[in-house]
């Protein structure tokens, strides 16, 4: 495997004044935290993404330590590690890897995600791009997700009361774009044969899904999709907020709310870490949500939902059990 850091260009000149140039253009469209907050930890599997975020990090001042994580699902992963702490040596950073267990059993893809934000820090910050954005949204809308899935992921810490734990700071990028700013600085990344992989959804809407409905509207649907994102979260805000005021828990309280509100607070207990689940745990879908109501209106006593949780009803509150015990 040829990964690491390549004399591309002027070998003489400094990995960071080469970081710098490939950057510079980019900077103004990303939405890092301010240099002067502190050091920060960066998510980095050796792709082009985040390797690009490395790169434009260190042209924004900023500081702090690359975490990689090893799932141990492909044979010779635990060769990228080096790889990574090379690059990431290169540009000052710090390096950490954090190697993670995913069992066997289906959802892989899911479980491996789960698994990966578990093993990284509040705040992190990752390389997902525009491109990663659009394909979220689709996948959400197969999931269907409603509004919360509309809006796919947010840059970073929101005003939603859940606020993203990772910071997304390279959302207004293309993926085209970040390959090149590797490249650029000298730097070539690792290709995970797994973002190929037709077994994975997501992969499919990238090599698929995409292209087709570009080709239907005439255009590239990637910037639509995000743009929608874009506004659908500030509806989400909105409607978060006028949601706090409804107990989620309480049947009366979820009773005498408009339903849209309803199902709001709901939505934003079963994503709470008390509820089993965290900021980065995928919205639950209009089916889950549908069963819960059914709970609320008392013409089911209990439904199982995602995560192996269980919502019951008991003297007139929702309780939720995961994997056999109370959350």
């Amino acid at each position: 495997m040829s990964v690491g850091v390549l004399p591309v260009g002027d070998a003489g000149a400094p990995v960071a004044d080469r970081a710098r140039g490939a950057a510079a253009p980019f900077l103004s469209r990303c939405r890092f935290p301010d240099a002067s907050s502190g050091p920060v930890s960066l998510a980095v599997s050796g792709g082009p993404d985040s390797v690009a975020l490395m790169i434009l990090a260190r042209a924004a001042g900023l500081q702090g330590t690359v975490i990689h994580v090893d799932h141990g699902l492909r044979p010779g992963s635990a060769a990228e590690a080096p790889a990574v702490a090379a690059m990431a040596a290169s540009l000052g950073f710090g390096f950490e890897c954090r190697r993670v267990r995913v069992g066997p059993g289906g959802d892989l893809e899911a479980r491996a995600r789960r698994a990966r934000y578990q093993a990284l820090p509040a705040g992190v910050l990752t390389g997902h791009t525009m491109d990663d954005q659009a394909e979220t949204v689709l996948l959400n809308v197969l999931r269907g997700a409603a509004l919360d899935g509309l809006s796919g992921m947010r840059p970073g810490a929101g005003a939603s009361g859940r606020g993203p734990a990772v910071g997304r700071p390279l959302l207004d990028l293309r993926r085209r774009e970040t390959a090149g700013i590797c490249t650029e600085a000298g730097f070539q990344p690792i290709q995970d044969p797994t973002n190929t992989d037709p077994r994975f959804r997501r992969n499919r809407i990238r090599t698929e899904v995409l292209p087709l409905l570009g080709d239907i509207a005439g255009r590239d649907l990637v910037p639509v999709l995000a743009r929608q994102a874009e506004l659908a979260a500030a509806d989400v805000e909105l409607l978060d907020e006028l949601a706090s005021a409804v107990d989620p828990v309480d049947v009366r309280s979820l009773r005498a709310a408009p339903p849209a509100l309803a199902r709001r607070a709901l939505r934003s207990w079963l994503r709470s870490p008390r509820a089993g689940g965290g900021p980065e745990a995928h919205p639950p879908s209009s089916a889950e949500l549908g069963r819960v109501m059914q709970v609320v209106d008392g013409t089911r006593r209990a439904c199982q939902i995602t995560g192996g949780r269980r919502v019951s009803r008991r003297a007139g509150r929702l309780t939720l059990s995961v994997d056999g015990g109370d959350a």
